[in-house]
């Protein structure tokens, strides 16, 4: 729908994230109120807007702008509104009247000659010059978003390109579209391409190869988790993205693809089966943790303990009999400088952390525990008694800036040993950042389960390091009788050794409910979520978490998100609610935060304590607490409080369903795992984990053969260097 009508009346707008709400008369004479991104704008201006109307809960009806041309005013009335609106700092009605006495309807083209209005009485050179800046600026705004919805670009993304580059944004998006995917969250090589191909850019342009290619890099980074890919396969992958496959194109893509690793843009790393071609960024971080895990593994400990002697003291007082693979775990966590203790569910990883940290504290020696996730780091503490911390809190990433650490290679963690849990799902700058932060004298124990997931970001770190050989493994096989009697336990052990589960009804804690129609499966997890599972648990359906191993189809996490959220928390007469896309937030709403934001501030009180810092990171859940028009806030389960705008809402999605991979870390007392027939997202790593999520219930809802196929399909490896960087160091280290 088009509307063109003169803006009346600006009723709100958010300067920072350009979200305005104005009232609009149109050419018809009818009063409307539009909302949307708009750049800098004010009364009077003539706007030509395309959208549709759409009815909101508390503000009746609203036309949502999805692109628009702004034109000057052109009568006397309207450029003294646009004048004295605001938009121009310092400039009031009289001065307003003042110019339009002088220059009529000419008045706006004088606005950017400072000469000529420092001629009117009241108006010195130098304010003059301040109102031509003023006014140029917001007509740049304009001029810029207009130009880049021209490009097909949305208005909320122009106005962050023209943010990032201010009055040159149309040179520098002429001159390299490409660019925009390194500088501008949010806008990939796909839209960087369709505006390439718009302003005429060639297909076999070195600018655009060589943006394809450090694409294709950063893809696999992000889809497969390769921190690398063979330089055959990275041209093939880039022949197919560029579109381009002639001989010569080929070539063209090999010349460039040199010149990026001349530049050193891209690193090559020779290898016994293949030139590995990598991001820098992944070189770096690699080749980091290689050398610091090194140097860490090859300082000699000096044992001063018992330790047969305080795992006999640990077991009479907990009235527990550890097993051998368990009391050698605890010996080479005290004797050696970096260990891994791996193991599955069941198999007292707790146990044998609860009395490492007892033979520590006898010891006399200051340890933290932490883990990657909020989550991860709760469950941490209330299995073990002791204060766990995210990795990120315990480095002290909570001053603004992500590169801003306040211990690092300079100032060092003050502990003598950290036990790092759930280390299956550690990313691989967080597992950096923190040996950094470590003295050489400092034990380091890696605690995790190998057949889980790896991280959601690029790399592999729990596994390579296990592979490489660097330090002791401690594998535990052995399951307890307790844990054998749980069908959560038996079912996650025969599902991670490629075998079907037991699913008739013998056990109370895992359940299979077979279904194949997609729209049965979704009815059959809200009833689950919603009525039976609280009632048989004696929960509340918040505490029923629901995974997918995607996100599209009747039972995948966007469907099932918008069914939960109408039931569990419907909308209500004059409560607000703030919209993002087709999502819609209402205060009581089970959300997850999505991505790192290491700038949003949080507070949390504790037994009259109160704590403020920065810093909230991907995966983390929580409630809305409060919602209005333009903020809202966050309370998550760690008991802190984030404070949101409307221009975070991005970060945040709900939470009564969430995928698998999203799930890492974390432990519900009741999961529901949907398995709806998807050939694309099929491992027994990724069943295996979502099993394992579960503390007191696991119901599987689906089709059989769904199950039966990922049971078949193991995780396929990722391509990463850091096993190969780490064996180097440790061949320099016993050459040294």
């Amino acid at each position: 729908m088009h509307i063109e009508g003169e803006i009346k009346n600006v009723i709100f707008r958010n300067e920072e994230t350009g979200y305005t709400v104005l009232e609009l008369l149109t050419s018809g004479g009818e009063l409307i109120t539009a909302v949307g991104i708009y750049p800098p704008i004010s009364e009077g201006l003539t706007l030509s807007i395309d959208g549709d109307f759409k009815r909101r809960n508390q503000y009746g009806l609203q036309f949502e702008t999805e692109k628009y041309f702004i034109s000057d005013p052109i009568k006397l009335e309207s450029i003294k509104k646009y004048l004295s609106s605001g938009l121009i700092k310092g400039l009031g009605k009289v001065t307003a009247q003042n110019i339009i006495d002088k220059f009529g309807l000419s008045s706006l083209d004088y606005m950017t000659k400072p000469h000529e209005l420092a001629k009117l009485n009241g108006i010195s050179l130098k304010k003059a010059t301040e109102f031509a800046v003023s006014f140029e600026k917001a007509r740049k705004a304009q001029e810029t978003v207009i130009f880049l919805q021209g490009l097909g670009v949305s208005i909320n993304m122009s106005l962050k390109i023209y943010r990032a580059y201010g009055n040159s944004a149309i040179e520098k998006v002429k001159k390299n579209p490409y660019m925009l995917v390194e500088d501008i969250e949010g806008i990939g090589f796909l839209t960087a391409d369709g505006i390439a191909a718009t302003l005429g850019i060639a297909k076999d342009s070195d600018v655009r190869i060589s943006a394809g290619l450090i694409h294709t890099l950063k893809e696999t980074a992000v889809r497969n988790g390769n921190t690398y890919l063979p330089r055959e396969q990275l041209v093939e992958q880039a022949v197919k993205l560029l579109k381009i496959g002639s001989e010569n194109d080929r070539q063209r893509i090999s010349e460039n693809l040199e010149d990026l690793i001349l530049l050193g843009q891209l690193k090559s790393v020779e290898t016994e089966n293949c030139k590995a071609i990598m991001l820098v960024k992944y070189f770096n971080v690699e080749s980091s943790i290689a050398a610091r895990l090194a140097k860490l593994a090859d300082f000699k400990q000096e044992l001063n303990t018992d330790c047969e002697k305080e795992i006999s003291v640990f077991e009479k007082e907990n009235g527990i009999e550890l097993h051998e693979s368990q009391k050698e775990a605890v010996k080479e966590a005290v004797n050696e400088s970096v260990v891994v203790i791996t193991g599955g569910p069941g198999t007292g990883k707790t146990t044998i952390v609860k009395c490492i940290l007892d033979v520590f504290k006898n010891m006399k020696l200051k340890v933290a525990l932490c883990a990657p996730t909020g989550r991860a780091a709760k469950r941490m503490t209330e299995a073990t008694g002791k204060e766990a911390k995210t990795i990120h809190r315990l480095i002290d990433v909570d001053n603004g800036e992500e590169d801003y650490l306040t211990f690092s290679d300079c100032k060092k963690l003050p502990y003598d040993a950290v036990i790092v849990d759930e280390a299956s799902m550690v990313d691989e700058y967080v597992f950096n950042a923190l040996l950094k932060s470590l003295n050489l004298s400092c034990r380091l124990i890696i605690v995790g389960d190998r057949d889980q997931l790896p991280s959601v970001g690029a790399g592999n770190v729990l596994h390579d390091i296990i592979k490489s050989g660097i330090c002791s493994v401690k594998s535990l096989t052995h399951i307890y009788r307790q844990a054998q009697e749980s069908g959560i336990v038996m079912s996650a052990h025969a599902l991670n050794s490629g075998k079907m589960p037991v699913l008739e009804k013998i056990y109370k804690d895992f359940y299979f409910i077979e279904l194949s129609d997609s729209e049965k499966i979704k009815d059959e997890i809200v009833s689950l979520c919603t009525t039976r599972l609280p009632k048989y648990l004696g929960i509340t359906p918040y505490e029923v978490q629901v995974l997918c191993p995607m996100k599209k189809g009747a039972s995948g996490t966007t469907n099932l998100n918008g069914v939960l959220q109408s039931v569990l928390n419907p909308k209500k007469a004059g409560e607000n609610e703030l919209y993002y896309g087709e999502t819609v937030f209402r205060k009581g709403d089970k959300v997850m935060h999505t991505q790192n934001n290491y700038q949003l501030c949080w507070s949390t009180e504790k037994d009259g304590h109160f704590e403020r810092g920065k810093g909230v990171f991907n995966g983390d859940i929580g409630t809305i607490e409060f919602i209005d028009r333009e903020k809202f806030i966050v309370r998550f389960e760690d008991g802190r409080r984030a404070n949101y705008d409307v221009s975070d809402l991005e970060q945040l999605s709900l939470a009564y369903a969430t995928t698998i991979h999203k799930s890492q870390g974390s432990e519900f007392d009741a999961v529901v795992i949907s398995l709806e027939a998807n050939f694309l997202l099929q491992s027994r790593n990724l069943i295996y984990t979502a099993v394992t999520r579960a503390k007191k219930m696991a119901v599987l809802v689906g089709s059989k053969e769904m199950l039966k196929n990922m049971i078949r399909k193991s995780q396929t490896e990722r391509y990463t260097m850091l096993k190969r960087f780490i064996l180097k160091e440790a061949i320099k280290h016993e050459n040294q």
